[in-house]
């Protein structure tokens, strides 16, 4: 099992040269994961297992540009965007609609055309017919074939999502739940934002979706599970957690390669067990404390010249019969 923070500690140094782990880092990498602040991480999936390394941050435009070229025809690319907050007021962030701006510009920059953008979530802050109306016309901005997105508790204030619905869910089922596949890899959309008492939950029909959803499909399908609150225990105590989400997990584990992108943390955090890896997603609004630092997850101020530093975007790239999955983190600044 692997945890990694984004953090600013420093990583000690004391055991260079020892063997990779069972997950294919060495402890020094680990470790410089856990002290890498915005850079770039790589993940690769192959065979069913996962493979992380260390982008420094100034090699992450060449990354990118890098996969732009190595990934070629067929290949997929798409980006993942998270926490806009359109309609947030306040001292972390006294302009969510120009850093949400930034990060569009980012993705039209990246020296290729994704074939979709994600946002997991969040798009909102109050959930009102203006900002809803005001983040669709900002992601119409976006040089993408299609946008898809999943709600945040901050797109279902007072409604139970009814307005979200309305504005982004034409052709999904239930409250909001979808699949689709392209360059054979199958994508699930999931809603665990409704039915919220302290922790995120997904419920039954939904459940039942996904079982039905997956039961033609063969174990060698690359899995891509987006949702806005974690599938995994990250930090129950702030409601980082679903409360169900190991009925899905254990529908997953079959499947040689799945990969669960999350956002409502406002911070990169990775988690891998066995064949799934879980990917939480920074913000393009305001920084969250880690788990545990702050008696409640509320909106941090940082420095002005900070705040790019902890808002980003994520771009992923497959290429269909290498199996392949890069997962490249990038900070606004």
């Amino acid at each position: 099992m692997t945890d990694c923070y984004d953090s600013h500690d420093a990583a000690p140094a004391d055991d260079t040269g020892r063997p990779p782990t069972e997950h294919g880092m060495t402890r020094r990498q680990l470790l410089r994961h856990a002290g890498w602040f915005g850079g770039a991480v790589v993940l690769t999936v192959a065979s069913g297992e996962v493979i992380s390394h260390i982008a420094d941050s100034r090699d992450t435009h060449a990354e990118t540009t890098a996969q732009a070229g190595a990934a070629g025809s067929g290949a997929l690319r798409f980006v993942q965007v998270s926490d806009s907050h359109i309609g947030f007021q306040g001292p972390a962030n006294m302009d969510v609609a120009g850093s949400f701006t930034e990060a569009i510009n980012q993705v039209n920059s990246l020296g290729f055309r994704p074939d979709f953008v994600m946002h997991s979530g969040d798009l909102t802050h109050l959930s009102t017919p203006g900002q809803f109306d005001q983040v669709k016309q900002m992601m119409a901005a976006m040089k993408t074939d299609r946008v898809f997105t999943v709600p945040g508790e901050h797109d279902s204030i007072g409604d139970a999502g009814r307005a979200y619905r309305r504005t982004f869910g034409m052709g999904t089922l239930g409250d909001g739940w979808y699949s689709f596949d392209t360059h054979g890899v199958h994508f699930i959309a999931l809603v665990n934002t409704l039915s919220l008492e302290k922790l995120g939950h997904l419920g039954g029909d939904q459940i039942d979706f996904v079982r039905k959803d997956i039961a033609p499909l063969s174990s060698d399908t690359p899995i891509v599970v987006f949702s806005h609150i974690p599938l995994f225990a990250m930090y129950p105590q702030w409601g980082w957690s679903t409360d169900d989400a190991l009925k899905v997990i254990a529908l997953l584990r079959r499947f040689s390669s799945v990969t669960c992108l999350n956002g409502h943390v406002h911070q990169l955090f990775t988690k891998t067990e066995g064949n799934i890896t879980f990917h939480s997603a920074t913000t393009t609004a305001y920084p969250l404390p880690k788990p545990g630092r702050a008696p409640a997850p509320t909106p941090q101020v940082v420095p002005a010249r900070q705040l790019k530093g902890a808002l980003g975007i994520r771009s992923v790239g497959y290429r269909q019969g290498d199996r392949e999955l890069a997962i490249t983190d990038q900070r606004l600044a």
